[in-house]
């Protein structure tokens, strides 16, 4: 197998990825709210949040806006099965859950350029690499 070595300038080192799916984290503390909302973001799942006022939002958290308090800070998500885009003001979450599937986990980049240079290993031609479906179970 004489498989070219990828070009260094061509890939970025990923970031590293701690495994959220499934977390709960402890909300006790301004910063661990901020903590737990920066994580959402960078979360490629949904989460679920609870609000002090019982209602639940299910959805994938796509922004988030930090102010001096958590009064003024929000965060942005798109609830599942809805194309309305809510804000929720950390001051009003109670409790947080990372849904237990990453759908993007293990797709990145360098994954995709090894499946690249495994085919042209292995002798194939006209080679295309398709993206494969987020929302696969």
């Amino acid at each position: 197998m004489n498989a070219q070595p990828v070009d260094s300038s061509e890939v970025t080192p990923a970031k590293a990825r701690e495994h959220l799916e499934g977390w709960i984290p402890e909300l006790a503390e301004p910063a661990a709210i901020r903590d737990a909302l920066e994580k959402a973001f960078d979360f490629r799942g949904d989460v679920s949040i609870t609000k002090r006022d019982g209602a639940v939002v299910n959805g994938y958290v796509f922004d988030r806006r930090t102010g001096q308090t958590l009064a003024d800070s929000f965060v942005r998500i798109m609830p599942a099965g809805s194309k309305e885009k809510q804000n929720i003001a950390y001051s009003d979450i109670a409790r947080i859950i990372f849904d237990r599937r990453d759908p993007a986990a293990g797709k990145s980049w360098e994954a995709w350029v090894r499946k690249y240079w495994e085919k042209k290993a292995a002798g194939e031609t006209n080679i295309q690499i398709e993206p494969e479906s987020l929302d696969e179970r």
